[in-house]
């Protein structure tokens, strides 16, 4: 890694990629992805190449997967050549992105096999049969409980999630009713 880099932000770079095989992705992409996060503007390849020392190859495979899940946003300068890479600036954007993304990935395709083994079993362990529609409505609940999220404004989000210890109260108030 780069010296150029200041302490703080190359620890960043760092815990994004020891996390990055947590969150089903590499240690360069999260670092790549990690850099692009905390940095000011947007960066080229070779930037990213030279600030964390990996080759040009790498950082492209790795700007390639990061473009396929949306993460980051290609960018041009007037009377220049080269792409440069970004984030959203809201937070939130980001993971809305990946909420939908792991979505699709995820939970659809294990919930589309959930139905098929459902509708296409026949004299099968009724225990078995149980826990699989049981996995099929909680997938089902957390799809739809994705949507409403997504569908929400970014000031509704942000009441929802500092609800915080106030939403036992509200679950104990329609419990109630």
């Amino acid at each position: 890694m780069s010296d150029v880099m200041n302490p703080q932000l190359q620890s960043l770079v760092l815990h994004f990629g020891e996390m990055g095989s947590r969150w089903g992705i590499n240690r360069t992409v999260g670092q790549i992805y990690a850099l692009l996060v905390f940095s000011e503007a947007a960066l080229s390849a070779e930037q990213i190449s030279q600030q964390l020392g990996f080759s040009r190859s790498n950082v492209s495979m790795g700007l390639k997967e990061l473009q396929a899940w949306e993460l980051v946003t290609l960018r041009h300068r007037p009377g220049d050549r080269k792409d440069y890479f970004t984030v959203p600036e809201d937070l939130w954007e980001i993971a809305r992105t990946l909420v939908r993304k792991r979505r699709k990935r995820e939970l659809e395709p294990t919930a589309a096999m959930l139905r098929e083994a459902l509708s296409s079993s026949g004299e099968t362990d009724g225990h078995v049969q149980q826990r699989m529609r049981d996995a099929l409505e909680l997938l089902e609940l957390i799809v739809v409980w994705t949507d409403e999220l997504q569908n929400l404004s970014r000031s509704d989000v942000d009441r929802l999630m500092k609800l915080g210890a106030g939403l036992q109260k509200v679950l104990e108030m329609t419990r109630r009713s």
